[in-house]
Order: C-alpha cells, then sequence, then structure tokens
C-alpha cells in the first residue's frame, strides 16, 4: 500500500484555547484523508521534527511516496520578502519553514508534490515567487475567489492553458468549473514553474506545475471538497490518479 505524506494544518500554543490549553496541535483535513483514501493509498500526517532527534526529515521522506501540501493559513509574507501590509495578512511563518523544508527534500528525492489552494501558494514561494497578499485590495476588478459564508460552495470558471499538462490531462476540456477558498495568489511566479490554468475573466492563476522530470503541481481550488460525480465541476479524479500514478512510479523504482 502506498503511503502518502500529508503536511500539517497547525493549531498554535494558546494558554486561552479551552481544550490542549497551550499545546500546539497538528492537524489533518478530514476531507483530504479521505480523498486519498478513496483510491486506496494510506495518508500519513508528517510530524514537526524536534530539535534532537533519531529520525531526520529525509528518513521520513525516505518512508513516504509523496506529499501532499493542505490549505488551511495564510502563506507569511515574511517568506517572500515582503511585510503584511495588514495584521491578519501575517501568515504563518513557522508552518512556511516546515513545509518548505517538506517540498525541498521531497524534490530532492524525486517524490511527487501536490499542493492545495495553500499548498500551490507554498510551492510557488518554496521555488522563489511571490504572492499578492488580498486579492480583493490588489488585483483590480478581481472575482470573488473568497465567500466565507458559502465557502466551499464559491465557484468560478477557469481556462486551461492550451497544450499545457493540465489541459492534456482533461482532454476536450477548454474552460471548467472549480471551486474558490482563497484571498492570496500567486503574483511573481516561482522558478521553473509554468502556469496550467486562469481564472476567467480576471486571469488569477489557478494551477502551476514545475517544468522537467520532478512531478510538483500545485491547484488553487480544493479537490478534495468537490463532488467527484457533479457534471458541472472540473473531475477531482484524473488530477489525484495523475498524482499517485507518478507517486507509485517512484515507489516502483525504490522497491
Amino acid at each position: 500500500m502506498m503511503r502518502i505524506g500529508v503536511s500539517a494544518c497547525f493549531f498554535h500554543a494558546d494558554p486561552q484555547r479551552a481544550i490542549f490549553k497551550g499545546k500546539t496541535l497538528l492537524y489533518l483535513v478530514q476531507d483530504v484523508g479521505q480523498w486519498l483514501l478513496t483510491q486506496g493509498v494510506m495518508p500519513v500526517l508528517i510530524p514537526t521534527l524536534p530539535e534532537k532527534s533519531g529520525i531526520s526529515l529525509q528518513d521520513m521522506v525516505g518512508e513516504l511516496d509523496g506529499l501532499v501540501l493542505q490549505g488551511g493559513s495564510d502563506v507569511a509574507p515574511e517568506s517572500y520578502g515582503e511585510r503584511a501590509l495588514k495584521p491578519e495578512w501575517t501568515g504563518d511563518r513557522k508552518r512556511d519553514i516546515y513545509e518548505i523544508s517538506l517540498v525541498e527534500e521531497f524534490v530532492r528525492a524525486h517524490k511527487p508534490v501536490l499542493g492545495l489552494c495553500r499548498g500551490l501558494q507554498l510551492l510557488n514561494v518554496a521555488l522563489k515567487g511571490t504572492l499578492y497578499q488580498d486579492i480583493p485590495s490588489q488585483i483590480p476588478d478581481a472575482l470573488n475567489h473568497r465567500n466565507w459564508d458559502i465557502y466551499e460552495q464559491n465557484f468560478h470558471q477557469i481556462d486551461l492553458a492550451a497544450g499545457s499538462a493540465l489541459a492534456k490531462l482533461y482532454p476536450g476540456v477548454k474552460t471548467a468549473t472549480v471551486n474558490s477558498v482563497h484571498h492570496q495568489a500567486v503574483k511573481d511566479l516561482g522558478q521553473g514553474l509554468s502556469v496550467q490554468a486562469l481564472s476567467v475573466p480576471d486571469r488569477v492563476v489557478e494551477a502551476v506545475r514545475l517544468n522537467g522530470d520532478n512531478y510538483v503541481v500545485g491547484v488553487q481550488w480544493h479537490p478534495e471538497f468537490q463532488n467527484p460525480q457533479d457534471p458541472k465541476l472540473l473531475s477531482t479524479i484524473p488530477l489525484l490518479e495523475e498524482f499517485l500514478a507518478a507517486a507509485e512510479t517512484r515507489s516502483s523504482m525504490h522497491a
């Protein structure tokens, strides 16, 4: 059985929290775990490493076949050389450091990486790109990419880039509908990345892929939140199957 590592979402230590007072919690969004389990693979939440440990990051990556970067908190502007324009956009620098280290190690090991929503943004920053801290205030005439009241039921269309790997994954599909739960977006594209899809009509980056042999893909939507049987939405299945096929190939090479 393949084992897919999943980067953790963080609840940082909070002395005012009613449960686990003052403790840092790492968690897996249920939808992500179940999305992977539908394909018969085991999701493994990757912990942070203590300063003194008998297990290295390389050891952990060696036991896993691929990496999924979950959505969640903002990427810290500090991680791409900026200051937060508002206090609420400070982001999670500690999580950034943890996830960038994971991306670097999985890429070094030539194991596939799939970023979901924040995960796309994190990949872009890990590859020396930058972000718009807030779409509504920094991109004129942008769509509403995040509606808190309806959350994952907020949808918009995307154009798949002609000739891209994403377009080849969905033959015959030029424009599709996906969900949208984000207020940050790619500004300067990371090194080696190519744009795979853009939102319609405001042209916000919706999918990226690393050029070359390593499978490194990010999508701005949450495929794990979408109903795979809904014909109105871009199917989640080809994307997941392609990622897992890349993971299986790497696993068989090291069997």
